[in-house]
């Protein structure tokens, strides 16, 4: 059931710019994932998949993408593989490199069962791609392999992607076969928003953000479609999703509304 609220005195409930927004728990394609969606009876206008960092959970993105829900998207915010709920999975003997490589490589191969289970869920709408970190190795992956995805934004992130700590060979393999350095044309012409922070100690400016962004320039520009691409540099930030980040992040997935 719908009920109506009052706009000066609105329900208790998760609100953004006054205008309230569900949030759900579900299983999707058997991936654990809260889901902020649009009030009941709102039409689901698209989906956005916000993949987390390494040792983070989806519970730390609550809130911070929102807006969207109160615009009409359906925000799927799941734990990566062997993160949250899903650190049992686990298998022994890696380090912590090797880690990230095998959650990531895992996140990745159940995204397509993933964007099934929300577009049966949610409609055949419009999927975007939001990942920080960690989540912005996926989300690159994405905008080069997922069809579906309309628009991917891949933050504090890079597109380097050297790994010596990472021994096991399936994972080199994965690393090869994705490295945006040297896949970046497979991403065109799939829109894409790259954000780093100017401080940030993880992935230095000059060490990763240059050169990842040097990648995708020139692959946009010579598929001809460089306006495809949009880069930002947020001065003095580090290894977080500023303020800033997140209100471009938005600006740039709702460009075409």
């Amino acid at each position: 059931m719908t009920r109506a609220f009052h706009p000066g005195d609105p329900h208790a409930a998760p609100l953004v710019g006054g205008q309230p927004y569900a949030v759900e728990r579900h299983l999707l394609a058997g991936v654990p994932c809260l889901v902020e969606r649009p009030a009941p009876g709102r039409e689901v206008r698209a989906v956005c998949v916000v993949h987390h960092g390494a040792w983070a959970t989806k519970e730390g993105k609550l809130g911070v993408y929102a807006a969207l829900a109160a615009w009409g998207a359906a925000v799927v915010l799941p734990d990566a593989a062997l993160h949250g709920e899903r650190q049992g999975e686990t298998p022994p003997g890696l380090n912590a490199r090797e880690f990230v490589w095998e959650s990531v490589r895992r996140t990745v191969a159940e995204a397509p069962a993933l964007l099934d289970a929300a577009q049966a869920a949610y409609g055949r709408v419009p999927v975007w791609v939001v990942g920080s970190s960690m989540g912005g190795y996926v989300a690159q992956i994405l905008a080069r392999t997922e069809a579906r995805v309309a628009r991917a934004a891949a933050l504090i992130t890079s597109g380097v992607w050297h790994e010596p700590e990472v021994r096991r060979p399936d994972l080199q393999a994965f690393l090869d076969r994705h490295r945006p350095l040297a896949h970046a044309a497979d991403a065109v012409p799939t829109p894409l928003f790259l954000g780093s922070g100017g401080a940030d100690p993880v992935f230095p400016l000059e060490e990763h953000h240059a050169p990842t962004v040097a990648a995708y320039r020139a692959a946009y520009a010579s598929a001809g479609c460089p306006e495809a691409l949009r880069e930002a540099v947020y001065t003095g930030v580090g290894h977080y999703t500023s303020v800033r980040m997140r209100d471009d992040t938005l600006a740039f997935l709702l460009a075409d509304d």
